[in-house]
This record gives structure tokens, sequence and C-alpha cells, in this order.
């Protein structure tokens, strides 16, 4: 029934948009193949989402051919009309090649030698500056909260009524945040100008932002909501002192509202954020002396396992396990190294066991802690024209623990000194996927980088649901089946 269902909306993707096409690259065993190259023509094309779903503007197509390929895969070229004919499914054969027979017959391979002439080569594979790249950027945002509970405790000078109220409320509020899945997505295309690994200029051609208001709870509004709703309460006309536990925040806290800040309302992304976000996932792909990539092939931090070659476009490719040596190295994965130019082509990696990111744990002494519990993902590299490489995907994932327990309380700078406090604990799970997509990546014009005034605001569009028209005429990444789903249940 599910194949039946998928091929269905094939088929309602294909008519809608005339000259759209979906469609799902797999294995020989049906199972989706993620980050296959989707080749439309000599530079231009998409790659595979997780669940190996593409879509392409037919336009885009050069020739009736489209040519997939991807590591460990035998590359393939089909027409249109057979992907049609095939119900929109594309089927990749595992790479065989008896070349690889023989190579590891004969000898094998010492993983530390292959590390040794990775970092020799260096120089010669990757070039990073003085280039603009255009991209696409996905980023997915999720909150989980396993507990919230907010109460009133003291409220000196405030009615029974007014103490009834506000508790009522807070209890509704909890209950809406446990119960809330928070889902967001952003998306954005633009041009990245990078000078060098300091110096960049973006310029965003389009943007959108995917996300239900009423579910769009993270830990900083989850307590801002919360003091709101005791603010209502509150005698506007005074300033206050607000404190949490042993530390004052404010001497002199106004309650009046502020008219004259409505930047947060309007329909704007800060170009500063995104530029950090894009330029700084790639520079962890390069082979700067301080990128991610770069700690990851050091033999000082990580030791390396031979495991078995593959293939991709007709190369032989060497498959390397890695894993921490000291205690401050904390990923283990894989890395794919091509024979001939000794180049890294792609990475896997994720905490290794019993690895931990960033944490602080005061629990006892301040009710806060927080720990980075996942930290994972993939880069993929192209090969260029010039025989240099560059990344082409990237997919990166972080997650969170967080927990805090704080007694906030709002002090009167008044005569009465009336006091008004309420115990805020919250205990849940963050988690962020970014994906950068490179379309295209040309040599960097000095003068039009020099003449560029980067803008501080780029407006985006504001979606309840995932319109497929929006980039339809870009080489954007499929949404996931979550993505797709996701629908907003705001009224305005």
């Amino acid at each position: 029934m599910q194949t039946y269902l998928s091929i269905f909306i094939f088929l309602i993707t294909t008519s809608l948009f005339g000259q759209s096409l979906t469609a799902k690259v797999v294995d020989s065993n049906n199972n989706p193949i993620p980050f296959a190259t989707v080749q439309t023509d000599q530079d231009s094309g998409v790659i595979t989402n997780e669940e190996g779903f593409f879509t392409i503007d037919l336009e885009d197509v050069a020739s009736n051919e489209i040519t997939f390929s991807c590591l460990g895969f035998a590359s393939r070229s089909i027409s249109i009309e057979a992907i049609k004919n095939n119900n929109n499914i594309i089927v990749l054969e595992e790479f065989i090649d008896e070349l690889s027979k023989v190579f590891l017959s004969n000898s094998k391979p010492n993983a530390d030698d292959i590390i040794q002439k990775v970092n020799n080569n260096l120089a010669k594979n990757y070039k990073h500056d003085n280039q603009t790249v255009q991209f696409f950027h996905r980023n997915t945002a999720y909150a989980d909260f396993d507990r919230f509970e907010a109460k009133v405790t003291k409220a000196s000078g405030m009615r029974k009524k007014q103490h009834e109220g506000v508790n009522k409320s807070l209890d509704s509020l909890t209950r809406t945040i446990v119960n809330s899945n928070t889902m967001y997505f952003q998306d954005y295309l633009g041009d990245l100008m990078i000078k060098n690994r300091k110096e960049a200029k973006l310029n965003i051609h389009k943007a959108t932002s995917l996300v239900d208001n009423s579910k769009n709870f993270s830990l900083d509004n989850v307590q801002t909501k919360a003091q709101d709703i005791i603010l209502k309460y509150l005698d506007t006309t005074l300033t206050y002192k607000l404190k949490t536990g042993l530390i004052k925040v404010e001497d002199s806290l106004s309650l009046k509202s502020d008219n004259n800040n409505d930047k947060d309302n309007e329909n704007i992304y800060d170009i500063k954020n995104l530029k950090g976000e894009t330029h700084g996932l790639l520079h962890d792909a390069q082979t700067y002396n301080d990128s991610f990539l770069r700690k990851i092939i050091n033999p000082e931090l990580y030791n390396y396992e031979f495991v078995d070659v593959t293939g991709f476009n007709g190369e032989l490719v060497y498959i390397i396990n890695f894993k921490p040596r000291k205690a401050k190295s904390k990923y283990a994965g894989k890395l794919y190294i091509a024979d001939e130019t000794f180049a890294v082509i792609k990475l896997d990696y994720d905490f290794g066991k019993g690895k931990r990111g960033e944490k602080f744990n005061l629990k006892l002494l301040l009710g806060i802690k927080y720990v980075e519990n996942i930290n994972k993902g993939t880069i993929i590299f192209q090969k260029n024209a010039d025989s240099t490489y560059s990344p082409k995907y990237i997919n990166q994932e972080e997650g969170r623990y967080f927990y805090v327990n704080r007694p906030i309380k709002f002090i009167e700078n008044s005569r009465e000194k009336n006091k008004v406090g309420f115990n805020f604990l919250i205990e849940g799970s963050a988690r962020s996927k970014k994906e950068l997509f490179i379309i295209n990546k040309s040599s960097l014009n000095q003068s039009e980088f020099s003449s560029f005034t980067e803008a501080e605001d780029v407006p985006y569009q504001k979606l309840k649901q995932y319109d497929p028209s929006i980039w339809k005429t870009h080489n954007a990444i499929e949404p996931l089946a979550e993505m797709k789903r996701f629908k907003s249940s705001e009224e305005n």
C-alpha cells in the first residue's frame, strides 16, 4: 500500500508542476540512497535527501539523460522517460571492481601511511580562498520538553483571585508546552563571497521560514512566556528588582511596553547570523589549521584503521576508520580517501564511545545542567575541473540536554516592597540540523567584492506549510517527509 501511495504522490507532483520531476534513488534492496549526486548538466544538479528523494526542474536537463553517482555505487545515466516508466525510481548497483580484489590480495594498505599522504597533499588538493559559492541552506530545529513546572509561590500585594488566576494561566501554559512538539524550518539561497578564512560577504537571494508560532517554544521564550503571564498581574507604573536565586538581575526593571523596538516582529533575518553559520560550516570542511577536518586527520589526536576499498566514478577509494587517541579527541567515524590523489572525498563522524561535547553541571548549586549529547554529520567533497576538491554537501546535527530549576522573584521599588515569586523548572532536549548544498563555485571577482555592500537584514517569506513552487527553479534540497507534512495551526 505504501509503495502505491508513493507512486501516486510522484504522479501528482509531476502533473501539478509540469516541468518538475520528483523521484527516489535506491539500492538493489530498495533502500534509499542519501546524498547521491543528480547531475542534470555539466555544472548543475542536485543531491538526494536523507530519504533518497530529489526534485529537479526538467528545463535544467541539458539532454534527455540524467547521471546519478554516489560513493560505493556504480554511476548510471538514465533517460527521463525511463525514470517515469519505472515509477520514478532509480536503482543504483553497488560498486564491484575486480581491480579492488587484486589490490587487496596483494597487500593490505597501511592506514597511517594513507593519512600521512593525505596531509602531504592538502595544499595541492584543496583551495579555499578567493572564491564565490552559490549555495542552498536548510536549518531544522526541534525542541522537546519532558518537564515544565511554573507556579507563583509568594504574592504579597496580590489578591487571592489574582493569585489563583495567574497559577491557572501558568498551569495551562505548562500543559501546552509539554504536549507541544516544537519544529522549525529555515531555508535560504545566496552567494557567499569568500576572500579568506576571516573575510566574507553574503548576498541572500531568497529566504523562507516555516514555523507554527503557537508551538514555537525555546528555552528562552518559555521562561519569557511564563514571566509575561505574571507581569499582567503587576503594577506597570512601578519598577522592580528581579532576582533569580542569589543573583540580582536588575535594580530598576520597568514593565512598561516599549513600542519602539518592533524589529523582532518583522519578517527579517540578521545577515551576520546567516553568514556566520554558512561560513562556519564551510570553514569546518576546509583545511585551515583550526578546521574540523584538519583535526580529524591529525595522527596526534586520532587512531586510524584500514577497513576496505570501494569506488567512485571509476576510481578506487580507501575506507579508513578513525577513533580518539587522546582524551580531548571526541569523534569516531569513517574517512573515504581517493587512491590516486589521496584527497578526502567524504567524512562521516559522530561522538566516540563515551564521549560528549560541552557540559555544564551546577544542578545542586544553581539549578542548571547542560550537556551536548549529539554532534554528528557528513561532509562530501567534489572534484573540480582543475583537479582540486571542494565541499559539495555538509550535514551537521547537534543536540543538547538541558535542565533549569530557578526561583524568580519580582520586588517592588516602593515603600511596601511587595514581592511576587515563582518557581520555574524546565527539562528537555533541543536538536538542530544544518544542511549546506553548494550549487556552484567560481573565482572571486575582487572588484565586485570590494564594491559590494552587505545588507544588515534580509526579508524572508513566512510560510504556514511547505510550498514546492517557491524553490521550483532552484537547486534546492528536497524536504524530508516531516517538512512536507508540517502545517501551522495559526489562524493569521
